[in-house]
């Protein structure tokens, strides 16, 4: 079952049910409960849209179309996200900053799962910039530099201002403080930061800016998947908590130059932990590594 169906077949259950009656829900908000893009949840609410579950309503919102009430229904079983698995352990190998030579068929043995699957996800990772096809030798990961991170900070400040700029009129309160609540500072020394980091999506989102989308849909899955290792350190995490209110406050009470100087500022010092911090893994298909 693909994310896309489990997503659908999920709400199915939980509106027939009374689950989730009466929500007022988003793309957003489906896309934090899911904890994925929002690719996959458009695909699974324009089916339920077409079947009648869900309709348009105003400001983007989805409302639930009438339907009777069944007794319980049991939800699908989620399953395996194997591109998420192994995009997250090839980043992971990628941190030691050295290239590694990658085999289908080995790759594949190690997970369980077909040499076609793994050819799939190899090939939306080249997409991305994470692997590159080496014809007749298979395929080479991308190693981490830390001046391939400091170009994509540079890029990644201009388009998040630019998308900000757009947004500007279309910010709505309710869903800013949503991810202000969302963003909690530890309740004693320990405990841990809740770090939510839909803010930043939430602004390209409401760009409504096709190119900036599409620019963090390529380039951001390898760096997003390094920024999360930086959650291990509690005290980056707290600094991102406190930076992401910064921001939320200054928009909530419209002070554009305070949230303008607030999300730069973050994305520029928010990932001074990576190298100190990296990980070190044998990380997967450790027989046909290949170090040049």
């Amino acid at each position: 079952m693909s994310i896309a169906a489990y997503i659908k077949q999920d709400l199915i259950a939980s509106i027939l049910s009374g689950k989730i009656h009466g929500e007022r829900l988003t793309l957003d908000a489906l896309s934090q409960r899911y904890q994925v893009s929002t690719r996959p949840v458009r695909a699974a609410v324009q089916d339920l849209i077409d079947e009648e579950y869900l309709k348009k309503g105003g400001g983007g919102r989805l409302v639930i179309c009438s339907k009777p009430i069944g007794g319980a229904i049991s939800p699908p079983e989620m399953p395996i996200d194997w591109s998420g698995v192994i995009t997250n352990d090839l980043i992971q190998i990628s941190l030691e900053g050295t290239p590694v030579l990658l085999r289908e068929e080995s790759t594949a043995e190690k997970y369980g799962i077909s040499r076609f699957a793994i050819r799939q996800i190899f090939q939306r990772l080249a997409g991305r910039g994470i692997l590159k096809h080496l014809p007749r030798r298979g395929w080479e990961l991308r190693p981490f530099r830390q001046e391939d991170l400091d170009a994509y900070i540079r890029v990644r400040v201009g388009l998040e201002l630019m998308a900000l700029e757009l947004a500007w009129p279309r910010l709505v309160d309710e869903e800013l403080q949503a991810i202000y609540n969302r963003n909690g500072l530890p309740e004693n020394p320990d405990s841990l930061p809740v770090v939510d980091n839909s803010l930043h999506a939430y602004l390209i989102e409401k760009s409504r800016n096709p190119f900036i989308a599409d620019f963090f849909e390529r380039h951001g899955v390898y760096y997003n998947a390094l920024f999360r290792y930086e959650s291990y350190d509690r005290d980056a995490s707290i600094q991102t908590v406190v930076q992401h209110r910064e921001i939320l406050e200054a928009l909530l009470r419209r002070d554009r130059d305070a949230a303008e100087r607030t999300l730069a500022n973050h994305i520029r010092k928010t990932h001074s932990v990576l190298l100190a911090n990296r990980p070190k893994s044998d990380g997967i298909d450790n027989s046909n590594r290949q170090e040049r």
